[in-house]
């Protein structure tokens, strides 16, 4: 384990990490044209291994030892230029990342191209900012591509940027380490941890008992798109988003009801903002899924009723990047 450590060690001190946006400068890091070459921790013992031949040579006269050094340190210098070969040529592509919740895991794919007309071997994918965020492609043929997937903890809602990943590799013999960076300038969304009380608030009528509230039905007010059920009317059909290559989407239009559902800020029972966040977004979810149109409501913002996935994603987004 102490191993491992050491290596994420070695791996953090020439990679960029994913920081979140505001904190610190936000400029994406430029790619490496040549790998830049680090010493690893077995290293420290071939240098005291080849010490030690030297020093048995010259204290007694050992032809022995000088030739098993020189031997040994020929091998160790020829190794030089194919660990540096060996992540040269190599082109990486960062896809981008899902919105997640915070708890979550996060994926993020990648793609690793050998440009070379040689094998490339024991490469590795990382993000040294979390530890399990690494994957090794055992060997990449000349002209093909190799796709893994990083996965790494949403820890805390926002938006975050990842500026760029690493490839690095210790082959053949494990005492060099050569790393080249890739921009990956990827953006992501954190949404608040879903918790707190299921049932949702009861909705507040605008003039009085007897007031209006949007509710699913066949009225005249747009309320967004779901997903096209087979066998079900084509009449509320968004023909013009097929036109356009996208699924086929059912309108949903609001008639008039009790009282407005508003999801509000003020109306939540905690008294920490984060807490009151994540019961908003569990409320999100749960209008979403009874698929009754509903509003948001935070200090500065208001959202008007809907539903849909894209209103379903604007709320959510909207508590994320709140503050």
């Amino acid at each position: 384990m102490s191993g491992q450590r050491g290596k994420l060690l070695d791996d953090a001190t020439s990679c960029a990490r994913a920081t979140r946006l505001g904190r610190r400068s936000a400029a994406s890091l430029p790619v490496t044209a040549m790998p830049m070459v680090h010493p690893t921790r077995s290293s420290i013992g071939l240098m005291f291994l080849l010490a030690a031949m030297w020093y048995a040579g010259a204290s007694q006269s050992n032809s022995a030892a000088y030739l098993l050094l020189f031997v040994l340190g020929s091998i160790v210098l020829v190794s030089v230029p194919h660990t540096m070969m060996n992540v040269t040529r190599l082109h990486a592509t960062a896809e981008s990342l899902k919105a997640a919740f915070a708890g979550q895991e996060l994926s993020l794919p990648i793609e690793v191209l050998n440009d070379a007309s040689a094998t490339r071997s024991a490469i590795t994918v990382s993000l040294p900012e979390y530890e399990t965020a690494r994957e090794v492609i055992d060997e990449i043929a000349p002209g093909k591509a190799a796709r893994v997937t990083l996965r790494f903890p949403a820890e805390a809602r926002g938006e975050y940027r990842i500026e760029s990943f690493c490839l690095t590799s210790v082959y053949p013999l494990g005492f060099l380490r050569s790393t080249r960076q890739f921009k990956a300038d990827q953006r992501y969304i954190v949404y608040p941890q879903p918790a707190g009380e299921t049932a949702l608030p009861q909705p507040r009528a605008r003039t009085g008992s007897n007031a209006a509230q949007p509710d699913l039905g066949e009225g005249d007010e747009f309320a967004g798109v779901r997903a096209y059920v087979p066998g079900e009317s084509q009449r509320h059909v968004d023909w013009k988003a097929v036109a356009r290559g996208q699924p086929m989407m059912t309108k949903q239009f609001v008639t008039e009801s009790a009282g407005m559902l508003y999801l509000d800020f003020a109306a939540t029972r905690f008294s920490e903002t984060e807490a009151r966040l994540s019961q908003l977004a569990l409320w999100v979810i749960e209008a979403e899924r009874a698929r009754r149109p509903y509003g948001l409501r935070l200090p500065g913002v208001e959202i008007a009723p809907a539903v849909g996935d894209a209103h379903f994603h604007r709320c959510l987004r909207t508590l994320a990047v709140f503050s």
